[in-house]
Parts: C-alpha cells; structure tokens; sequence
C-alpha cells in the first residue's frame, strides 16, 4: 500500500521537525518517550546478536541507513564494527557523530568505492520516496557474503487490523509505503536479492498498540495503557501461530 495523497519530496523534511518524532532526539519529554527510548536500549543488544549471527564479516564494515540520532551505531562500535551511518535529518546526523565518532553522511552519494558486510534499516525503508532506487544502490554496495537486515512495521498483524486507520505503524504522511511479508517479499525479489529470514520485533506490538490507542482517544490513559498492553499481548500470541507480527525483520541477501 502507498500513502496517498503524499507530501512531495521537498515538503518531507518538515513531518520530522515535531518534537512527537522521538526518533530523531534521545530525550523522553512523555510518557510513551521513556517507553520508547526504554524499549530501544533494550533491544539494541538483541539487534547486535542477531546482526553477529548473521553475517560474514570479510570487510567489518557496518551501514545503518537512516541511523538517526546514532543509538543502533554506538551499540555496534562495542562489536568492534567499522560503522557508518545515512541519516538526511542535520539535527539527528550531528547528535550521531557526536555518539559515534563515526562517519555519518547526509545521502549514500557520499560513500564512495565502499562494500559493507551488514547494512541496517530499522524501521527506514517506510520513509524512501523511492524504494527500488534505493535497494539497488545498497545492493551494490552489499558485499558478495553481506547481509541486509529491514525492519518494518506489518499492516497484516492483527493490532494493524484492530486500530485500522488509528494504527501507529500507519504513521501518515512520514510513512509513504505499508508493508505485508508477501508485499516486501516481492519488493526484495524483485529487485535480484532473497529473503533468507524473517524476524519478528515482539516489543513493537505494545509501543505500536500503545501510540494508537493515543491516537484513538486523543490522549494518553490509564485505561488506554492497560488497553494497548492486552491488544499488543493478543497480537504476539495469535501471531505464534501465523508469523503475522507488528513488525518484522527482513533477513536479506543476494
């Protein structure tokens, strides 16, 4: 699916500027911030074990693209990853260099004659204008043994059908495509690469489950929390028996 009507390229930039886009700052100004923030220092060693066990690593270098603020970075330097990072947003770019130390560029035309054993999108490929483009340059700039791993949210999960248009993982205008596992399925083939493995994100059904019940009752609740806390608790049991979670990896590669 493709958000329509959708801003233009040049208008994008300016969805991403609200202080309610906890993607691109490393405070908690909210509740649902500190459970954010929360939930992704405590995946990030996850996301570690699960990129090691996964990859060949002949050149050790890392590319997370759309790294905002540099958290996923940081955790990969302790792996002793010669990493770096895409990020379009200047504030988010500059508060990841200032984590990282690591090199990390406003477009992937800065990265030149450059091959990488892992590249990462946690939750980014939603936001490409242009989808096809842009993996056919990661493509080429995967190593022959490298691995990709894409991370985004899945319409099909029964928390996506139970909110409907109040859903988080929808999160419109900044989310201009919505994904199944058959849909992104096609997209990677499509584009000469093979998906190996798919992963599930268990956390993602209550964080998701939690903005959208915000969104469904305007604000946030004891009686909302409690809410999102059963739905995202429901979504990952019926989804044991399916693989339909809130949001999946896509284990890559050519």
């Amino acid at each position: 699916m493709i958000t329509s009507p959708r801003p233009s390229d040049s208008e994008l930039g300016k969805y991403y500027l609200s202080d309610d886009y906890i993607s691109h700052t490393n405070e908690a100004k909210t509740l649902i911030d500190k459970v954010y923030l929360t939930a992704r220092n405590y995946t990030l060693t996850w996301k570690r074990n699960l990129i090691l066990n996964n990859t060949t690593r002949t050149e050790n270098k890392l590319l997370d693209y759309g790294c905002g603020t540099g958290a996923f970075l940081h955790a990969a330097n302790k792996d002793n990853w010669k990493s770096f990072g895409i990020e379009p947003s200047t504030q988010a770019r500059e508060e990841a260099k200032k984590i990282t130390n690591a090199p990390v560029y406003k477009s992937l035309d800065e990265i030149q004659d450059d091959t990488f054993d892992a590249i990462t999108m946690w939750h980014v490929l939603e936001h490409v204008p242009d989808l096809n483009e842009l993996l056919q340059k990661l493509k080429s700039i995967l190593s022959e043994n490298g691995t990709m791993f894409i991370a985004v949210p899945n319409h099909s999960s029964w928390d996506g059908k139970k909110y409907k248009a109040h859903w988080a993982g929808y999160d419109v205008p900044r989310h201009l495509w919505h994904f199944s596992d058959q849909t992104m399925t096609k997209l990677v083939e499509n584009n000469g690469l093979k998906v190996k493995q798919i992963i599930p994100m268990k956390l993602d059904s209550f964080y998701i489950s939690l903005l959208s019940e915000k969104y469904r009752r305007g604000n946030t609740t004891i009686t909302g929390m409690i809410a999102a806390f059963i739905n995202g608790l429901k979504s990952n049991i019926l989804a044991t028996k399916n693989g339909q979670y809130s949001s999946l990896i896509y284990i890559v590669r050519k």
